[in-house]
């Protein structure tokens, strides 16, 4: 009996409340270390998840703020040029996926102040616009390449416009397109003394000549405003050519 009463008390001693503390703890931190949730490569980005969805949802608040008072309020091309820029911006912070998420989130949420309508002829283009424009800046593409593809969406989203408009009202609205640009044509063909009377088809393709150049242009302005915008937002967007840098003065 003896012998049994000091076997149990040097084990009792062997194990005191400290040393079993001790050993818990370093059990939890080793499976804490051992959590899958925790990257030593990547580092814990949970942090920045709340300053991710604030940043996305109030830039995609200001872009369909800036189309709701266009539309009830147009100042002409002042606030045209800011309507991709805060999408392109998200991307430039956040990436593909928060961009395109802001777009989508402007959409609904002019669908719910202006209508569906409306609100679609946002995304498209000028939503899906500011999601490749903030990829192409993102991944240094030249001005020439970002001018390019967003001239392209936003002559395609003019067609689609005009294509939704006319379903909506009945009517095709591509006609008073095509007696504008004729008549403009012809004025000029008597200024220069051509007795030449323009196809249908020709038209139709200066027209659609006419739409794309004015994108370039749009793009181009565009760019100019996100340099000097950007730039001071601590999110540049690649360099211009050296013509455009002599042109604004602008010093790096």
């Amino acid at each position: 009996m003896s012998d049994f009463l000091s076997a149990d008390a040097a084990s009792n001693s062997g194990s005191s409340p400290s040393t079993n503390n001790d050993r818990q703890t370093a059990a939890i931190s080793d499976n804490a270390g051992a959590s899958p949730n925790r990257d030593p490569g990547r580092g814990d980005n949970r942090p920045e998840a709340p300053l991710r969805l604030v940043e996305t949802a109030f830039l995609a608040s200001t872009a369909s703020l800036i189309w709701l008072v266009n539309y009830y309020f147009p100042l002409g091309p002042l606030l045209r040029v800011f309507f991709p820029i805060p999408i392109a911006l998200v991307y430039l912070r956040w990436g593909n996926r928060a961009a395109w998420m802001s777009a989508l989130v402007s959409g609904l949420l002019l669908s719910v102040l202006m209508g569906p309508t409306r609100s679609i002829l946002y995304v498209i283009p000028f939503g899906i616009m500011g999601v490749a424009l903030g990829g192409l800046w993102r991944h240094k593409a030249s001005w020439s390449a970002s001018i390019s593809l967003g001239a392209l969406i936003g002559t395609v989203g003019f067609f689609f416009r005009f294509w939704l408009l006319s379903a909506l009202v009945g009517q095709d609205l591509w006609v008073y397109i095509t007696v504008q640009v004729t008549e403009m044509v012809e004025w000029v063909f008597v200024r220069l003394g051509w007795l030449v009377v323009p196809s249908l088809d020709a038209i139709g393709a200066i027209a659609a000549g006419m739409i794309l150049v004015n994108n370039i242009v749009y793009l181009f302005v565009v760019h100019l405003v996100a340099l000097l915008l950007l730039d001071r937002l601590g999110n540049p967007i690649p360099r211009p050519p050296r013509w455009v840098q002599v042109l604004i003065d602008y010093e790096e």
